[in-house]
């Protein structure tokens, strides 16, 4: 049974990907449910589980196996340029699509998705170029193309620790509380004015 899958794996290389990211992201949100002592919510369980493993795995083969194809050498310049590379191609693309998808993944609109890209997406593209560029030129210079993706996706458990950690804080309010809020605000904004203007007359 093992060989069998050994094989698969050798014969697939994506299969190892998805296989490592299936266990990876979901332990990864359970792991950040219960450092903030919440209740495990297994429906987000899932969705880390389907992102990661069908969405997630897949693109981050088809980067390595493109990135490969154009700087084939294994040297540590040829890692860290495909390190830097990666953090303006790669890196931010799967940034946009976690929070995109998994905001439309739990029943958001496209204009709810799009407010948690913009909240969420500096924080955590700043804190990307800070982790993978260390950890991604050691992945492209040392190791082999078929172990590349299983690497990263061991060492991406304290990423998406990460990355659930952002998933679950607040943007604020829905996009319809904020349209709410920044109506009070002008609101309250005119009427500091009217008083302002008041207090110049007398």
């Amino acid at each position: 049974m093992i060989s069998h899958v050994s094989k698969l794996f050798r014969s697939y290389p994506i299969l190892k990907g998805m296989a490592v990211y299936s266990i990876i992201w979901p332990t990864s949100s359970i792991v950040q449910q219960l450092i903030a002592k919440e209740k495990i919510n297994y429906k987000q369980v899932f969705r880390f589980w389907l992102f990661g493993t069908f969405f997630d795995a897949p693109l981050l083969y088809g980067w390595i196996r493109l990135s490969s194809q154009m700087w084939a050498s294994m040297s540590f310049k040829s890692g860290i340029t495909k390190a830097v590379v990666e953090q303006f191609s790669y890196s931010p693309l799967a940034a946009v699509s976690f929070f995109s998808i998994m905001s439309l993944m739990e029943g958001k609109s496209f204009k709810e998705a799009r407010h948690e890209v913009v909240d969420k997406f500096p924080q955590t593209y700043g804190a990307a170029i800070v982790f993978w560029p260390v950890i991604q030129t050691i992945n492209y210079a040392f190791m082999k193309e078929s172990n590349r993706v299983p690497f990263v996706a061991c060492v991406s458990f304290i990423w998406t620790l990460f990355l659930a950690y952002m998933k679950q804080l607040e943007t604020g309010n829905s996009q319809e509380e904020i349209e709410k809020l920044q109506s009070k605000l002008t609101e309250g904004l005119k009427v500091d004015l009217q008083i302002e203007k008041k207090a110049d007359l007398r």
